[in-house]
């Protein structure tokens, strides 16, 4: 297939080691370079956001676009085309084997939705081609139902059963995309799925209407022969004030009531932990101790900020505790790591899109490799399986395995002191965690 080019100025990225001075190189991320066993490549499934990268425009509350970006200038269908062929161009030199997506990343809306479905169905087409030709891969498609006027007042939770209805259908096209492209995983972000003020809001039918859209979902994923893994993406606030899948804890409480459980897996964001008020670390563990780990949104937030940032993962912290968690977790797949990620408005040219995601994929990679050693040493787990040693033997064996009662674990404190003299280690833990990310190789 004959490509337009669109980053001349780039060539595939390559692994340079960590004393190479070259910006367009990896210095840590090497793909084929085994750590517990597999390449960096299938612990990491890293994935390209269709959104942020080729179509964000740069245009702010303060400020109007000011994105250069080599295949505008065109508009409707033809733009659609050029951000396909800029798209797999792109994640070709980048080395990136998935990208995510919504319906109305890729094309535009027309008239009637029958008309947006057609050019949903061109642009597919197109899509379908260049994934057969380069190999990439769809890790996951959802649908947008929050941009258009429409939904001003949330989609499946609106309070007009038309709207309710439109999105419906739009989610049976986007489940009949993602069965078309062989995506991995569909992930629902209810955008606009919350109230910004319970005044005029019907709390139960809201969040009974939701359930029954993702009912609904299941379903016909089940009539059509769809196989990937359904993905839920929790965000407390913004752009509603409260969003009904506020975190992991609130969405699986949501799953649990609604029988939804065995069917949904989290799609965690790191700065959407930032903005409930968690640690990025903290939601990725409550998914997995529950064994609800999916998928994960790789970016960070600003604490200094109270909005969704989508900055380029660069905090090694961060990058090392996630993938502590992902480890445990047995990897991801079929989920993976997507930069739903934007460069800032001030890094407006087009390469700064490979600086971007250089390095988020650098500081995942280091994050892995400092990560495995510490598992492989069992640096936190030893200090764990220590800390709770008295729930192994005697009144602590008891209470784990239900045999405990108030009357017997009164009986047994009744005549002893108790205190807590054991310290928490917390300053000689962070420090160990420092040494590793300054030593580990």
């Amino acid at each position: 297939m004959d490509v337009a080019t669109y980053f001349p100025e780039v060539t595939r990225i390559a692994y340079e080691g960590k004393r190479s001075d070259n910006p367009l190189s990896f210095k840590y991320y090497n793909p084929d370079e085994i750590v517990l066993g597999k390449p960096m490549k299938e612990h990491l499934r890293f994935s390209v956001a269709y959104w942020h990268t080729f179509t964000l425009s740069g245009a702010d509350p303060f400020g109007l676009p000011n994105m250069i970006r080599p295949w505008d200038g065109a508009t409707g269908m033809d733009l659609a085309k050029r951000r396909v062929e800029a798209a797999f161009e792109f994640m070709t030199k980048l080395g990136v084997e998935y990208f995510c997506f919504h319906d109305r990343d890729i094309a535009p809306e027309g008239d009637t939705l029958r008309e947006t479905n057609r050019n949903l169905d061109e642009i597919v087409a197109l899509i379908k081609e260049y994934m057969q030709s380069t190999g990439i891969k769809l890790l996951w498609n959802t649908q947008n139902l929050f941009s258009n006027p429409r939904f001003a007042h949330g989609a499946a939770t609106a309070p007009d059963a038309d709207v309710f209805a439109y999105a419906a259908a739009q989610v049976k096209k986007s489940l009949e995309i993602a069965k078309e492209l062989g995506a991995e995983n569909y992930v629902f972000w209810g955008g606009r799925e919350g109230y910004e003020t319970l005044l005029n809001t019907d709390l139960k039918l809201e969040l009974d209407n939701y359930a029954r859209l993702l009912q609904m979902a299941v379903d016909y994923a089940d009539e059509i022969g769809f196989t990937g893994q359904f993905l839920i993406e929790p965000k407390p606030k913004e752009p509603t004030k409260h969003q009904y899948d506020f975190d992991v804890q609130s969405g699986l409480a949501f799953l649990y009531h609604y029988g939804l459980k065995d069917r949904f897996k989290f799609n965690i964001e790191a700065n959407h932990a930032t903005l409930a008020g968690h640690t990025f670390q903290h939601e990725l563990r409550f998914a997995r101790i529950h064994g609800l780990l999916g998928s994960v949104d790789a970016n960070q937030g600003d604490p200094l900020l109270g909005w969704d940032t989508d900055e380029f993962p660069t905090n090694l912290y961060e990058t090392t505790l996630a993938m502590y968690e992902i480890l445990l977790n047995g990897g991801l797949a079929p989920g993976g790591l997507n930069f739903d990620a934007k460069v800032r408005r001030a890094s407006m040219t087009p390469i700064d899109l490979f600086y971007g995601h250089i390095a988020g994929m650098d500081s995942f990679a280091r994050g892995l490799k400092v990560a495995a050693k510490l598992l492989e040493d069992r640096v936190f787990e030893r200090e764990i399986e220590e800390r709770y040693e008295s729930y192994r033997t005697g009144i602590g064996k008891d209470i784990v395995e239900g045999r405990a009662t108030l009357k017997s674990l009164e009986s047994y404190v009744i005549d002893k002191r108790v205190t807590a003299t054991r310290s928490g280690r917390q300053e000689v833990l962070l420090a160990k965690l420092n040494q590793y990310l300054l030593e580990t190789e």
